[in-house]
């Protein structure tokens, strides 16, 4: 979740892993730790027709549901 400054800047000043709820690390507008970003708007043929859904995760929250995969994340 992302917190902006309000007005034309919309400088960053807050984001917290939707997952554990931990603040993430952040100076001056800019992340100083890894946050796994999603943003998708769900399209014709689900159950979610028309909806935008945006999180974000910490590392240590990522690393945990990618270990549930039953197919591994390709590394290169």
């Amino acid at each position: 979740m992302r917190k902006y400054e309000e007005g034309q800047d919309r400088k960053l000043i807050q984001v917290v892993c939707n997952k554990c709820g931990r603040p993430l690390k952040l100076e001056n507008g800019y992340l100083k730790e890894y946050c796994f970003s999603a943003d998708t708007v769900f399209g014709y043929f689900s159950r979610k027709d028309g909806q935008n859904h945006k999180f974000d995760l910490c590392e240590d929250c990522y690393e945990k549901m990618i270990a549930r995969f039953r197919i591994p994340v390709e590394c290169q």
